[in-house]
């Protein structure tokens, strides 16, 4: 067995970490989840060409901020990670009622169809004055 091999799974460990169940696959998967936010964040700035956040980003942060949260109250010892995560999903959702909220009075123009912000009133597309949105 060369080295390479070695490093990547030799007794049982897998570079050099025990799998012992199920709540090793929740804690990483969490770990995923949680990074995957940062290259969904990027794409969408690089796409937009400006900061953007989309909701993919906030829902991203709370699967993964809950998964990481089980694993560590499984740890059972692991105090400075359970309060690490016991909160942070607040903002998370907060942030997703926001999105939602917003998108759900955001205005659609009667001449093209365009979304619009729920302030605007004319079509950033066409021009068309924006009906008055319902409160």
């Amino acid at each position: 067995m060369d080295s390479s091999t070695h490093l990547l799974a030799a007794d049982g460990k897998i570079f050099g970490m025990t799998w012992d169940g199920f709540m090793t696959v929740i804690g990483w998967t969490g770990n995923g989840v949680f990074f995957s936010r940062f290259l969904v964040q990027w794409h969408a700035t690089e796409k937009r060409k400006q900061v953007t956040i989309p909701a993919l980003f906030w829902w991203l942060s709370l699967v993964g901020t809950l998964l990481l949260l089980c694993y560590a109250i499984h740890l059972d010892r692991g105090w400075v990670f359970i309060f690490a995560y016991a909160f942070s999903w607040i903002p998370y959702t907060r942030n997703l009622v926001i999105h939602y909220r917003h998108k759900n009075a955001e205005k659609t123009c009667a001449g093209c169809g365009e979304r619009s912000s729920p302030k605007a009133n004319y079509c950033p597309n066409c021009g068309e004055k924006l009906a008055v949105a319902r409160p």
